[in-house]
């Protein structure tokens, strides 16, 4: 079973402050299960660890530019 994270798990892992956390939630730019009627919180690891590698950004090719696209 994967493990799930409390919401002080994820802030501590992402370096991230608690608000940042709570607007990701509200406009549901981060996975996360639904606790208790809705009250609690928590995140499946692997869950977060995917969404991490989707939001990975790809460095440019050295002699790239970045211009024209």
């Amino acid at each position: 079973m994967d493990r799930l994270l409390t919401k002080r798990e994820v802030v501590d892992w992402l370096g991230i402050k608690l608000s940042t956390l709570n607007t990701w939630i509200m406009q549901r730019r981060i996975p996360y299960i639904k606790l208790a009627g809705g009250n609690l919180v928590r995140f499946k690891q692997s869950q977060i660890e995917r969404w991490l590698g989707d939001s990975e950004v790809e460095p440019l090719q050295r002699g790239c530019s970045a211009k024209g696209r």
